[in-house]
């Protein structure tokens, strides 16, 4: 059966190990991820979060390999059957199926440090994240300012202040640290609109080579 990319542009792709049957994850993959996947032999999707094709352990090394896929009758879902290479979740375990709802506990350990896999910025996005979408009563900063828009914007603002303030008058040191809490509230802000900082960096990416004023004047057109 063919997948009809036309009516479904983006379809579900269920990542299950070929040897135990354990299912692993679910991603998205659009026509190009697909093709992809079918031409290397390793799983590729669509990041919905950061509009983009990515390989399955791009950052990680954590691979999957295909060794089969399986499409429904509706032609709108696969299932790939694939041999993982580390583990299968960003969290560092080894399903992103770790939490149970009827135990209201977390399941499953966690098994890699990500800490030494991903940059301190996406491990922040992705905390904030968590505090963003966590139903306990934990207090948390990040979770104040993700339930109190006024405040979040509030704090974007005074802390890019204070980022001014310390690079006009005061030590490298002050700068760093009032860098680190703009860089997290803007994370927040991020978080909040459900942005990933790597559509940031695609930002930059794209920028790179050319001149600031080149830049003002495309934004300005």
């Amino acid at each position: 059966m063919d997948i009809d990319w036309q009516k479904t542009p983006l379809i579900p792709a269920i990542a299950q190990d070929f040897e135990t049957n354990e299912i692993l994850m679910l991603a998205y993959m659009n026509e190009e991820a697909y093709s992809l996947t079918l031409k290397t032999g390793y799983a590729h999707y669509f990041s919905r979060s950061k509009q983009r094709i990515w390989k399955k352990g791009e950052s990680s090394h954590h691979t999957q390999e295909v060794k089969d896929i399986l499409i429904d009758c509706d032609g709108d879902t696969i299932v790939l059957k694939i041999k993982q290479t580390g583990v299968a979740c960003h969290t560092g375990r080894r399903s992103c199926f770790f939490t149970s709802v009827m135990q209201d506990k977390i399941i499953l350990d966690q098994e890699v440090n990500i800490d030494k896999i991903y940059g301190a910025v996406d491990t922040l996005y992705h905390t904030i994240l968590e505090r963003k979408n966590s139903s306990d009563s934990i207090k948390s900063w990040t979770k104040k300012l993700l339930q109190d828009k006024a405040l979040m914007l509030s704090k974007i603002r005074e802390e890019a202040e204070e980022l001014c303030v310390a690079i006009d008058k005061e030590n490298d040191e002050q700068v760093i640290y009032e860098s680190a809490d703009l860089l997290y509230h803007a994370l927040v802000g991020l978080g909040y609109r459900e942005i990933s900082p790597d559509r940031v960096k695609q930002e930059l990416a794209r920028r790179f080579g050319m001149s600031g004023i080149e830049e003002k004047e495309n934004r300005e057109k």
